[in-house]
C-alpha cells in the first residue's frame, strides 16, 4: 500500500511563498511525483517531475513555481513563490510508482493539503 504524506500548506499573502513536500512509502521504484490542484469545479495538474528530473509545469505556475524530487527519501518539494490569490486551492500529491507489495505500478494521490492566497 501505498503511503503520500503531504506537508508545508496554509495560509498566505498575494506575493508570498510557501513550500510543499510530500513523502511516498510503500513503494520500490518511482516514475513521476507530482502536484495537482483543486478548486471548486475544476482539478488540473500543476506540476510533475521523473526520476530523472524532466519537470513539467502548468502554464499558470510556469517561472513562479519549482519542483525538485530526492530520490533517496522518495520526496517530491514544491516551491511556490509569488503567490497569487488565483493559487488558492487544496493541493495533492501524486505519484505513479511501482507498488511493494503487488509488484504494479500505480497511480496514487495523497489527502491533499489547503493552500490559502489572501490579496
Amino acid at each position: 500500500q501505498v503511503q503520500l504524506v503531504e506537508s508545508g500548506g496554509g495560509l498566505a499573502q498575494a506575493g508570498g511563498s510557501l513550500r510543499l513536500s510530500c513523502a511516498a512509502s510503500g513503494v520500490t521504484v518511482i516514475d513521476t511525483m507530482g502536484w495537482y490542484r483543486q478548486t471548486p469545479g475544476q482539478r488540473g495538474l500543476v506540476a510533475r517531475i521523473t526520476r530523472g528530473g524532466t519537470s513539467t509545469y502548468a502554464d499558470a505556475v510556469k517561472g513562479r513555481f519549482t519542483i525538485s524530487i530526492d530520490n533517496s527519501t522518495n520526496t517530491v518539494f514544491l516551491q511556490m513563490n509569488s503567490l497569487e490569490p488565483e493559487d488558492t486551492a487544496i493541493y495533492y500529491c501524486y505519484t505513479n510508482a511501482l507498488v511493494a507489495s503487488t509488484a504494479q505500478w500505480t497511480v496514487s494521490f495523497g489527502q491533499g493539503t489547503q493552500v490559502t492566497v489572501s490579496s
